[in-house]
């Protein structure tokens, strides 16, 4: 099964785990006292609503019949000032749970949050986004629900079920013992039902995804299925999903009608027997009429903390299974961690080595194997090659994003491994192919990486990298908002942006990958500019399949299956011409071709002029220059 499938099929399969809950629980820990509160203000609510009940039977039995009307007063006057009490209690438990609940959430999205910061980028290429937003929204939700609004439901059905049958054994005690023999029962049935109800839920849930999926694929690859016939096999296969859905859709729906019916049964069966011994006992002298209006009245309000109780254990596994998740989370441990005798160099300033390394995403299939490259502290270095070939891979080595399997990677002639991630990380420049913005604004982005710089250095920074023309024309300036990941300036706005924050940040290794693989000439150009305006003296790595923006480079290195193929300065390379002449001269054909293209287009548009001959001739001086 796919990491995707696993991840997507965790919530139905897992288990209830008394470990879990019990590690839940401890997340109550530090707010103890709120925990205390509100379970004190629900159990005063739950006595109150019990004795509400034995005070009915008094007014019944001292007032009423009694001929009473000074004990009907005195009641009910009493029966007023708890309900004022009940009522601040309620607002007590309401408000205390409200805000543990939020406590709880904070703390346990603060825990994933701070832990996600320290792992691996192992971790995140193993693990689907939509997974970890999960864990960091909706997880915490319902685990909180459970320690807050669930205990309070617990708390409240327990103490309601204790008071009632205390009041109950205070009015006839072996009345009292019989309907105690009920609740068991009760409890069972409501939870055997909730059991049900919630295996038919999801499944049906779980098919309405794969329903879901199949819309979207079906929709979105209309043009193949309709090209390959597969109508027929997509709807018998759709029918198979909506009739499995609606089968379990019933199963659940015909459980929840069962339920209540069930639970009245029994409960009705506890007021017969309560009747028929009343029958008895009344003329007895045993019971009052007040107290057979108690106890039908208890057993009535029974109902509904038992299913309570049954609806908690139901919710508790939903908690119980997203505890886990979190928890799996939180306990992973980065597969990168800093050396115990780490010390931070206070200069990455140096050298750059690999030492007979190998690393490999996948044991079965290695990226690198036995590398050995060295580089020169200040050199720009040129990665090319095919896709594919390990180029991003030795730059993320150098970054330490992953460590090598074997082999070293040395700094200055020190293992890498001997210094801190911190040391290496903030001394580390980079401007991706797909460059990140944050919301908020440009000011705010070029300062992420230096929150200290002042306004007049954000703007020189956006000077050197050519970013500061287009940042001017724009309405608030560099107070204009960039939108959710830069979505409202363009490619070559947000890697000019890119390039300034780099710059500002003042790096000592600067990574350059595919910068300008997706802008137009002209922004190639601002960003080729504010590159070597970053680069100088600093050692670069760039990645690039635009040949000529690393002709310059003082080192270019072909890599090919994980290994170095060949190494030299433009002019060297050419001169070889090994794999990157071939590279060099293919891409320079396919831009000479563009503009013969674009000589003839203008030619069959506007009619043969004297020009043409020299644009052909142009054309085929560049063919000549490249032979040469």
């Amino acid at each position: 099964m796919s990491d995707e499938h696993r991840f997507e099929e965790e919530e139905f399969t897992s288990k209830f785990n008394g470990g879990t809950l019990v590690r839940i629980l401890a997340q109550l820990k530090p707010h103890w006292r709120w925990v205390a509160g509100f379970l004190v203000a629900i159990a005063g609510v739950s006595l109150l609503e019990s004795y509400f009940t034995f005070l009915s039977k008094r007014v019944v039995d001292e007032g009423i019949l009694a001929g009473n009307r000074d004990a009907v007063i005195a009641i009910m006057t009493q029966y007023g000032l708890l309900i004022l009490v009940q009522a601040a209690m309620v607002f007590a438990f309401i408000y205390l749970c409200g805000i543990l609940g939020n406590k709880v959430s904070y703390d346990l999205r603060k825990k994933m949050f701070e832990h996600l910061q320290g792992l691996s980028f192992s971790y995140y290429d193993r693990t689907p986004v939509g997974w970890i937003m999960s864990r960091l929204t909706s997880d915490p939700s319902r685990v909180a629900d459970l320690v807050t609004w669930g205990i309070l439901d617990v708390t409240w059905a327990v103490m309601n079920i204790s008071s009632a049958l205390l009041f109950m054994a205070f009015i006839n005690w072996q009345l009292a013992l019989i309907v105690a023999l009920m609740v068991p029962l009760l409890l069972l049935v409501a939870i055997w039902f909730k059991q049900k109800i919630l295996v038919e839920y999801r499944l049906t849930r779980k098919l309405n995804s794969k329903m879901t999926a199949t819309f979207n694929e079906n929709i979105t690859g209309v043009r193949v299925v309709k090209a390959l016939r597969r109508e027929n096999e997509n709807l018998r296969e759709f029918s198979d999903l909506t009739g499995a859905m609606h089968r379990h859709s019933y199963r659940a729906a015909w459980f929840s009608a069962m339920f209540l019916p069930a639970v009245q049964l029994i409960s009705a069966v506890a007021i017969g027997v309560i009747v028929a011994y009343s029958g008895y006992a009344v003329p007895e002298g045993w019971m009052t009429i007040g107290s057979i209006q108690a106890f039908i009245s208890y057993v009535t309000f029974m109902m509904w903390p038992v299913q309570d109780l049954a609806r908690v254990y139901a919710s508790m596994q939903q908690a119980v299974a997203s505890a886990e998740r979190m928890f799996s989370l939180i306990d992973t441990q980065p597969e990168i961690v800093d050396a115990d005798d780490a010390v931070d160099p206070g200069t990455i300033r140096g050298d750059i080595e690999f030492d007979n390394v190998t690393f490999y995403y996948d044991a079965k299939n290695p990226v690198l194997t036995n590398f050995n490259l060295k580089v020169k502290r200040g050199e720009t270095v040129a990665l090319v090659g095919p896709t594919g070939g390990g180029k991003s891979t030795i730059v993320n080595l150098v970054c330490r994003f992953y460590e090598p399997k074997g082999g070293r990677v040395l700094i200055g002639g020190q293992d890498y491994t001997q210094m801190p991630l911190h040391a290496i990380h903030s001394r580390i420049g980079m401007v991706l192919q797909t460059p990140h913005l944050f919301s908020g604004t440009i000011r705010d982005n070029i300062r992420y990486g230096r929150l200290e710089a002042t306004d007049q250095e954000v703007e020189d920074a956006a000077a050197m990298a050519g970013a500061h023309e287009f940042i001017k024309r724009l309405e608030k300036g560099y107070d204009e908002q960039v939108g959710e990941g830069g979505v409202l300036l363009s490619v070559g706005q947000k890697q000019l942006i890119s390039l300034a924050r780099a710059i500002l940040a003042s790096p000592e290794i600067f990574v350059m990958d595919e910068a300008t693989s997706s802008v137009d000439t002209l922004t190639e150009a601002l960003i080729q500019r504010g590159m070597d305006t970053l680069m100088n003296g600093r050692t670069s790595f760039i990645i690039a399949h635009r040949l000529s923006t690393i002709k310059r480079a003082d080192k270019i290195v072909v890599i090919s299956n994980g290994q170095i193929e060949e190494m030299g300065t433009h002019a060297e390379l050419l001169k070889n011409r090994g794999h990157y002449y071939n590279l060099y001269t293919q891409q320079f054909r396919e831009e000479l071709e563009r503009s013969y293209d674009d000589v003839f287009k203008t030619r069959d548009r506007d009619g043969a002029s004297p020009e043409d001959a020299e644009e052909s001739a142009a054309v085929k001086t560049g063919e000549n220059r490249i032979s040469a």
